[in-house]
């Protein structure tokens, strides 16, 4: 998000087709038009799944499906009024229905990368919509905020998620985001029980703290899944690993944060985009407790998705798999993954920028990898036809994508016509994909 500030040099736009096989029933809906939007993220209601929201940056926006992401309609006043700048979104439903927006919002940045430094008026805010995403609340619930002094705080990148389970703690609502200082990082976490209307004290969840620069060595990422029991699990990239920790009594209290599994460099340079992030998801099966891990790193030289999973609870983790299919070591990057588990059947699906069609790993297109058996082999998709160039332009820090009965929903930016360095332009997009009538 930070990077909406900063000049950034553009190169032409050029297309080809890709190679991979569309995924059943796929559609690309485009939600924005020729703007600088990004960092999309998307949820589907498991109470009524015709229900879809997407929701992205800058300033904070939200689109809202009826239809089961057929048509879709820009909702109205979901940015901030409080803040000149509002984004770095997340969104969930809960287990009533109500859909719920996260963002940051903040007037002008500190030092770049060095946030805390020199900051401005920010915090953390959600916004709700009792009737699945048209209409929103017109008051920001504050998770955390901090008003202009010396020495203040930056708050980042915030992950949601909502216990819609049937367990002791149905009904809560929990976010974790990484709070930059002027000498260190730290995953603080806050929890709601009313809807989101209250949250409590924040409390800090990171056991290692990260140093105090968006860059490697901070501790950033938050991501988390709720079991059918009400356990709430959260990971985090942790300096050059990923962290994990849970919760069993609803996130009022953590088990110490450990290391789970190496990371080389979560940050890293993506040549005709700005930098990427190979920031860790979590997600699990309800049916039957096991946890998913996705993230990408350039263990192989070049940028790869990884996952792993866990059938003890976290104790123990599979040795990572390559998700996409492309040849090893073939010098194409892959990045920006996002992950979903499908709580009906357990399907794990994938979404990532790709390049592996393009042998000067330029052009990129959508890609999606989808596994029914465990994370053990994936299947690859191409979500659009046409790949397009990064121009060197900030397309976001992450893509988003949900699933619910097999209906997969994509969320991603991305640039179009960057011709005129004044006029340069990212648009989101919404990926349909329907495996619900495969045979099992």
């Amino acid at each position: 998000m930070k990077k909406v500030l900063l000049a950034l040099a553009l190169s032409t736009c050029a297309f080809a087709q890709s190679n991979l096989p569309r995924p059943p029933g796929a559609r690309v809906i485009d939600l924005t038009g020729k703007g600088y939007f990004n960092e999309p993220a998307i949820a589907v209601n498991p109470a009524n799944p015709q229900q879809v929201v997407a929701a992205w940056q800058v300033n904070t926006s939200v689109a809202y499906s009826q239809d089961g992401g057929a048509t879709w309609t820009t909702a109205k006043d979901t940015a901030s009024k409080t803040f000149k700048i509002s984004g770095d979104v997340a969104v969930v439903y809960d287990a009533k229905g109500a859909a719920i927006v996260a963002y940051l919002g903040f007037d002008k940045l500190g030092t770049e990368n060095y946030w805390a430094h020199n900051a401005t008026r920010n915090g953390l805010f959600v916004r709700r919509s009792a009737d699945g995403g048209k209409t929103w609340d017109q008051q920001d619930h504050a998770v955390k905020e901090n008003p202009t002094a010396p020495g203040i705080p930056f708050e980042d990148k915030p992950g949601m998620v909502a216990d819609t389970t049937q367990g002791p703690y149905r009904g809560n609502i929990y976010i974790g985001w990484t709070e930059f200082s002027l000498t260190k990082s730290i995953v603080l976490f806050s929890r709601s029980s009313d809807g989101g209307l209250n949250w409590s004290a924040p409390i800090e969840i990171s056991t290692h703290e990260g140093l105090p620069r968006d860059d490697n060595g901070s501790v950033e990422g938050f991501s988390a899944a709720v079991a059918a029991d009400g356990t709430l699990f959260a990971t985090w990239a942790d300096g050059y690993n990923i962290a994990f920790t849970a919760s069993r009594d609803g996130g009022k209290t953590f088990a110490p944060s450990r290391v789970i599994q190496d990371h080389p460099a979560p940050y890293f340079p993506i040549p005709g985009s700005s930098r990427g992030n190979g920031f860790p998801q979590l997600a699990i099966d309800p049916r039957n407790g096991m946890l998913f891990l996705t993230w990408s790193d350039y263990r192989n030289g070049d940028i790869d998705i990884f996952a792993s999973t866990s059938t003890d609870q976290g104790a123990t983790w599979s040795e990572p798999v390559r998700v996409n299919s492309d040849a090893i070591h073939n010098g194409s990057d892959q990045f920006f993954q996002w992950l979903a588990v499908d709580p009906t059947s357990g399907a794990a699906n994938v979404i990532f920028y790709d390049r592996r069609n393009d042998p000067k790993n330029k052009k990129m297109t959508i890609t999606l990898a989808r596994s029914t058996d465990g994370c053990k082999t994936f299947a690859n998709y191409g979500w659009m036809a046409d790949e397009f160039e990064g121009g060197d332009q900030f397309i976001g820090d992450y893509t988003g994508i949900t699933a619910y009965g097999d209906k997969v929903y994509g969320a991603w930016s991305e640039t179009r016509d960057p011709k005129d360095p004044k006029k340069h332009s990212t648009l989101v997009r919404v990926g349909v994909a329907d495996f619900s009538g495969e045979k099992k």
